[in-house]
């Protein structure tokens, strides 16, 4: 028998080949990926309600707090404590400490405006834990030290030879300092935050009025949201945080998550819930969960505000990011059965931290406008099979948009602007959130966030267009772009062929992810 040469293959060979993958991929198509699509849908639909009615929760008890004076910090007959303290003049001593590591160009802001606090000279202390690597930076931040110490503050400069334990490990050494046992309370401020002069006349007050209060957090306020717009969206996120959710933890719980920096701890609480502890990268959350299990009692005062800075590089904000998402998911893994049994806080306690505070608002939320809105919805597309709920695709997700927006009515019109990029960040979320639960790699990364000392106003800063990179994974972000494309696609497909006629979100979608892929976005520094 004559073997086959090249060239004398039979034309009818491809075509075969052709019918017998397109027969397997039905085969597959109909019994298998259109049941578990459809799976999917009703998931991820159930995960939405879920969220919704965590939102419609907290905008009912926002109401409340708002319309009918609720706020828990008004109650404090605050004016009277404070006129005890001038007229006996006994003020308690505070350790004021900033954690900072090569923060080159925000340290003089954030040291200047805490020796400027209006509390007695000889009554708070103030102490800069500067674990930089830098050798040029620490020069300059202790010799910022000595200046202020010859104007008769008492500041002290404290360096490490290690990061071990990062910032927790740093606020933890600060304590072991002789002079902290003789303090009553501790402030703490990162880097880039700027305190006005009364900040501890306006919280310590609430400290010596409760004894069971354990920490006053302030809010922040961002001196730079107006430089970009990713500094614009990313405030419309935080801004529903400090505003809703703080708000409402404080009121109803006396509990919430302590933002790590703009707070007042008593010094015995902090004892008491162990100290600081650096198994995850959210220390500050760690300290706030095992403090309210001992008991003590948070408040939040919304009234109060500490200037700071956005992260308005797109690397930095990514780091953030994945160290916000990822830490919480990998401390609720850690403390998971320790909440469930604590014995000292109430089963309705428990039930908001375990379900509310972390599954709700820190797991779920990210795997919902992932999953659902990235990967869910784009393949029902492809799938015109299976069923998708207009409620759930279309009006859920808008109603959950609006009770977001509203904590930030000056940015309502970047409302489709800021969709788009939550949606893009979620990608980075979810997988932090995986990596968290599971204790992957990357697990306990921490990248110290980049400050730019209120950027817009350097001259070594340019808007994000054209900017020079160096390197493949310093110009392109690939996730982004594989996200991208495959929405992209799938608007093409929803454009020719489909039935559900979601092709302008799914554009708009594709581009904000080719934006972020291509680095388009926030500000940069030139080399």
């Amino acid at each position: 028998m004559r073997g086959k040469f090249l060239g004398d293959e039979d034309p009818t060979d491809g075509n075969l080949a052709g019918i017998a993958f397109g027969d397997v991929w039905q085969s597959v198509r109909g019994p298998i990926m259109v049941p578990a699509l459809q799976t999917a849908v009703y998931v991820c639909a159930l995960m939405s309600i879920i969220l919704f009615l965590g939102r419609l929760y907290l905008a009912c008890v926002l109401f409340y707090v708002k319309i009918m004076r609720g706020k828990k910090y008004t109650k404090y007959k605050v004016e009277a404590v404070m006129a005890e303290l001038q007229r006996v003049k006994e003020h308690p001593k505070v350790l004021v400490q900033i954690p900072m590591y090569n923060e080159k160009e925000v340290y003089r802001l954030s040291i200047g405006a805490i020796c400027s606090l209006s509390w007695p000279v000889d009554r708070f202390v103030v102490q800069v834990l500067d674990d930089s690597t830098d050798r040029t930076t620490r020069e300059v931040v202790e010799l910022e030290c000595r200046k202020w110490e010859n104007k008769g503050i008492d500041i002290k400069y404290e360096s490490r030879n290690n990061r071990n334990g990062y910032k927790a490990g740093a606020l933890r050494d600060g304590l072991r300092r002789h002079y902290a046992d003789q303090c009553e309370f501790v402030a703490i401020f990162d880097a880039d935050f700027q305190p006005d002069p009364d900040f501890l006349e306006r919280t310590i007050p609430y400290l010596l009025f409760n004894p069971k209060l354990a920490l006053v957090q302030a809010r922040w306020k961002f001196v730079n949201a107006d430089e970009c717009l990713m500094t614009r969206l990313q405030e419309m996120s935080l801004d529903y945080h400090f505003s809703v959710e703080q708000e409402v933890g404080s009121s109803t719980h006396s509990f919430f998550g302590f933002n790590g920096t703009a707070g007042v701890w008593r010094m015995d609480a902090l004892r008491d819930a162990g100290g600081w502890k650096d198994r995850t990268t959210v220390e500050d959350m760690d300290l706030a969960v095992r403090a309210s299990l001992r008991g003590w009692e948070f408040l939040y005062l919304g009234d109060l505000t500490v200037k700071n800075e956005l992260p308005s590089t797109y690397k930095a904000y990514r780091y953030q990011q994945h160290r916000w998402s990822c830490g919480p998911a990998n401390l609720f893994r850690k403390m998971f059965m320790e909440i469930l049994y604590s014995e000292r806080v109430t089963r309705w306690k428990k039930f908001h931290v375990l379900y509310d505070f972390f599954f709700v608002r820190k797991i779920l939320a990210h795997f919902v406008t992932f999953f659902f809105y990235c990967v869910v919805i784009p393949l029902c597309v492809l799938y015109p099979e299976v069923h998708l709920p207009k409620y759930v695709a279309i009006y859920l997700p808008a109603t959950i948009t609006i009770l977001n927006a509203i904590s930030t009515p000056r940015s309502s019109h970047l409302l489709i602007f800021w969709i788009l990029f939550e949606n893009a960040m979620s990608v980075h979320r979810a997988k932090a959130a995986i990596i968290g639960l599971l204790e992957a790699d990357r697990a306990h990364e921490w990248v110290v966030t980049e400050k730019l000392g209120n950027s817009a106003k350097q001259k070594n800063i340019v808007k994000s267009t054209r900017k020079p990179r160096s390197g493949i994974r310093e110009r392109f972000h690939v996730l982004e772009l594989i996200v991208g494309l495959f929405l992209l696609y799938s608007a093409i497909y929803d454009m020719i062929h489909g039935q559900y006629h979601l092709y302008i979100y799914l554009f708009l979608q594709a581009g904000a992810f080719f934006i972020m892929g291509f680095g388009y976005i926030g500000t940069v520094t030139n080399n």
